[in-house]
């Protein structure tokens, strides 16, 4: 046999190249796709926090225009074709003619149309709270009104109203995240690296707070805040309320996972290497909770937007002539409003909505940040 011969086998049997690695991030990240509900959250969120941020330009109306005539008004109906039966190019909306005063009753006025215009300028804002404009997306001529969700009490247009409140509800959760987190991972690695005395003084803190029912210290807290304080102001403070009772717990679960990683291998190292203590739980051993910091996220933040809307419901969060979901909703409180205005629930089911994907994000999340998973 010649020597060609033999080492044909040899090359034949020799492996195939392996395929690139995927990262940690990439596996998650391909765990999480195969979670429909996860993703269906996740698309649901950035459309409403798309919204949200287009709120200006996405708002018929300006935050506090009102027509007092049209005081709770029908969503008025978009149509294509006209009473005639004629069929319009462009869709169209039909003025209100009001049928009672008194109770109100209105009924379209079909002896004309008024065309849906795109792109029409209306009242000036700020995009983002800096960039100017004046342009808005969808409008009408008057008398005609485009008021797609109906009106409140004041004849204000609900549904500008939503977007302008989806900044309140949807941001509140986010700053209570960037506050609570940080001093919850802090304060639970310091008590879960050093043990001891400060563990004990940490712990106890957090427990002398777990005490007082969470619900009744938000309300005396946020009850105290002083009602000239503007809308930016105030949103800040209550989330500062939320952050000052919400720590703790984030604190008691993240000490107990550093004391089970304080002492494996590449802490001690960390340390033999004369690095200092606050080097050591900020770079080596705060790292090894982000998992848990991920999901506690996004399940913390609905929770959030719950409470908050539970203080504005209650006139203890934010005051007119600003607007949250949670506002809007307490003016629904009534069973006249529930039987004769159903269209004031909407920030309800916007409520709900925004709480259910967070919650369906945040499964998804945990389940794809568990490495016990195998990607398929």
């Amino acid at each position: 046999m010649s020597q060609d011969a033999a080492a044909a086998p040899r090359v034949a049997a020799s492996p195939a190249p392996a395929g690139r690695a995927r990262t940690p991030l990439q596996l998650a990240w391909r765990r999480l796709r195969r979670y429909r509900l996860a993703v269906v959250g996740g698309v649901t969120l950035v459309c409403l926090y798309a919204a949200m941020a287009l709120a200006p330009f996405l708002a018929p109306y300006a935050l506090d225009y009102s027509d007092r005539s049209l005081f709770y008004a029908p969503p008025v109906g978009v149509h294509w074709v006209d009473a005639r039966g004629r069929l319009h190019l462009r869709p169209f909306v039909y003025a209100y003619r009001v049928v009672d005063a008194s109770l109100p009753a209105y009924a379209p006025d079909t002896s004309r149309t008024y065309d849906i215009h795109f792109f029409v300028r209306g009242a000036p804002y700020r995009l983002l709270w800096i960039v100017p404009g004046d342009v808005h997306l969808l409008g009408v001529d008057a008398p005609a009104r485009l008021f797609l969700l109906g009106t409140d009490q004041f004849g204000r247009d609900l549904l500008s109203r939503l977007l302008y409140g989806s900044a309140v509800s949807l941001l509140i959760g986010i700053l209570v995240v960037l506050i609570t987190f940080p001093i919850g991972m802090i304060l639970g690695g310091i008590a879960g690296y050093y043990g001891g005395f400060i563990d004990n003084v940490i712990m106890r803190s957090v427990e002398v707070l777990a005490a007082f029912p969470s619900f009744y210290l938000l309300l005396t807290l946020a009850s105290v805040l002083p009602p000239t304080l503007s809308s930016g102001a105030r949103l800040f403070m209550i989330s500062a309320v939320f952050s000052f009772v919400g720590w703790g717990g984030l604190a008691r679960v993240l000490r107990g996972i550093v004391l089970g990683i304080r002492d494996v291998e590449f802490v001690l190292a960390a340390r033999a290497a004369g690095l200092s203590d606050l080097r050591v739980i900020v770079r080596h051993v705060l790292p090894t909770t982000t998992s848990y910091v991920i999901v506690a996220a996004t399940l913390t933040i609905p929770g959030v937007i719950l409470g908050e809307s539970g203080l504005s419901f209650l006139g203890l969060g934010v005051q007119e002539p600003s607007t949250s979901w949670g506002l809007l909703l307490a003016q629904a409180q009534s069973i006249e409003a529930l039987t004769q205005f159903p269209w004031l629930l909407t920030p309800g089911v916007l409520i709900v909505v925004a709480v259910l994907a967070f919650n369906f994000l945040g499964d998804g999340v945990r389940d794809a940040l568990d490495p016990r998973q195998r990607v398929a």
